[in-house]
């Protein structure tokens, strides 16, 4: 691959954000009532939203930004129940029975999302194709094999399937999940949105929630201090924004993840695969509009906040080794995410904690958004309505019980948020702001003190207080997206300080030099 062809785009750019059906929405702007009020316009929001429309509720949804530009629009979006390596840990963990829940649930998201698909006709790609975890390492290959036993144990279909492997390069063993899917999630959801409109349903863009008022007749207030009163609240905002009800910055870790999506010489692999082995590597292929595919790789996973050095050398990373491989011709777009996971794995979904049963939460899916999105929203719609739901036990927020396992990643992860908050405060910046250059953002020393600065391509500089407004925690400068992110709870903010990612919901202050 020459220097031109592995070209990387200068600006991060999502495949499925070229998909632009989605229509624009108004900000709210004065007081309004609703039965039900959903905050976020990604997959879980959106299913949500239209669900409870469906089954005849007034619903109002408002989104921080744009419908689908969250973690849904920067997705590898494999419709997937084969999360890694999990079965086997659910197994240990919880048990046969909750485990082969976890697998049926996932299942029935990705029945939702096929079926949605067919009933409304909405033409999103969706294409059945098996699922992959393989190994490249003896100690990899031991898992593999144990998560084979546990796909025996829960009649998951699959199991051992090394030999069936398409890849350019050997593998120590691999296993297979039969059925499994992939698609278009921006296109799947502007057709679900065009229906909940259809409905009745009410969207509001450009519209952050700060903060729930009451937990009995909860009202959303808003940034511009416009507010939703609603008999339900679901807070399907990724990160909840009402992080402090249920102490949920203590109960998920955050990680951040990178794709590239490349036109390739070699040929495409026809399946779906990711690596257990580091550092890990996700493949799948897309379909573009003028009928090519493109290859997407993702992987490079790495604490949110908490990376090392030049964050673009982990798409470089990901183009090296795709090239190796594959072929690289040219990288028409790269992208990245964020994901949260729960101490024990599965996500939180249901009443956000005790006492607060009109105030509802979708939250930690591990990288695992698209069946466990479809999850939330029949799962959520069932509980607003007074239905059972088989798996509403198995995924509630307020499960208590900590296994030992759990109580050692709760120890671990906020020792790494103490440590992390105490290093913010003693760091020193080495910069000075006349030094950065254009493009170029860092902590720098200014004649006021120490602030985060960055310099834009027309050379004016933006300063801003790089304390976090979340829990204080200092920010980090990421140059990839430019972004100053928190490695304590995984807000983001732009070079400006506006909100990128929660669960901060205010600015970063900015600064005068």
């Amino acid at each position: 691959m020459n220097s031109e062809n592995r070209q990387i785009p200068e600006s991060k750019k999502s495949y499925w954000r070229e998909f632009e059906e989605i229509a624009d929405y108004p900000q709210l702007q004065k007081n309004e009532s609703t039965e039900v009020g959903v905050v976020g316009g990604g997959i879980a929001g959106i299913i949500s939203a239209y669900l409870l429309a469906k089954a005849g509720k007034k619903v109002t949804l408002i989104e921080a930004d744009k419908l689908v530009d969250g973690v849904t629009g920067y997705t590898t979006a494999k419709v997937s129940a084969q999360h890694d390596l999990i079965y086997s840990t659910l197994i240990k963990m919880s048990g046969e029975i909750e485990a082969k829940k976890y697998f049926d649930a996932n299942m029935e998201g990705l029945e939702f999302i096929k079926n949605m698909a067919v009933e409304l006709g909405i033409d999103c790609d969706f294409e059945h194709h098996d699922a992959f975890v393989y190994a490249n390492t003896a100690a990899g290959a031991k898992l593999i094999e144990q998560e084979a036993e546990a796909y025996r144990q829960l009649g998951i279909p699959g199991g051992l399937a090394k030999e069936e492997m398409d890849l350019p390069f050997d593998v120590k063993e691999a296993i297979v999940m039969r059925g499994q899917a992939q698609f278009h999630p921006v296109k799947f959801l502007a057709g679900l949105v065009k229906e909940f409109e259809r409905l009745g349903g009410t969207i509001y863009e450009k519209t952050r929630a700060l903060k729930i008022l009451s937990k009995n007749n909860p009202v959303i207030q808003t940034e511009n201090m416009s507010h939703l009163s609603c008999d339900k609240v679901i807070v399907a905002t990724h990160y909840p924004f009402n992080d402090t009800d249920g102490m949920y910055f203590a109960r998920m870790s955050v990680e951040r993840s990178y794709v590239v999506a490349a036109k390739v010489k070699g040929d495409m692999p026809k399946h779906m695969y990711i690596s257990t082995d580091l550092p890990s590597r996700s493949l799948r292929y897309a379909t573009d509009g003028n009928g090519e595919r493109l290859l997407l790789i993702g992987g490079e996973d790495h604490g949110s906040g908490k990376h090392k050095g030049d964050t673009m050398e982990n798409y470089k990373k990901l183009a090296e080794w795709g090239d190796k491989y594959f072929g690289v011709e040219t990288i028409p777009y790269r992208w990245s995410a964020q994901d949260m996971t729960t101490l024990d794995k599965i996500p939180y979904i249901g009443t956000s904690t005790v006492g607060y049963e009109n105030i509802l939460v979708a939250t930690g899916f591990h990288k695992w958004g698209m069946t466990h999105g479809a999850l939330a929203g029949m799962l959520l719609r069932d509980q607003i309505l007074g239905n059972e739901n088989r798996y509403a036990s198995l995924y509630d927020p307020t499960r208590t019980k900590m296994k030992p396992a759990d109580m050692a990643s709760f120890a671990k992860d906020n020792a790494s948020v103490a440590k992390e908050l105490v290093k913010g405060k003693l760091q020193r910046p080495t910069k000075t702001a006349d030094s950065l250059e254009k493009g170029e953002g860092a902590s720098v020393k200014t004649t006021k003190g120490a602030a985060g600065g960055y310099r834009d391509q027309y050379g004016q500089l933006h300063l801003v207080d790089t304390t976090c407004t979340h829990l204080g925690c200092e920010t980090k400068w990421n140059d990839a997206e430019r972004s100053w992110d928190c490695p304590c709870h995984g807000s983001r903010f732009s070079y400006t300080g506006e909100v990128l990612e929660g669960p901060a919901v205010k600015p970063l202050k900015r600064l005068e030099e």
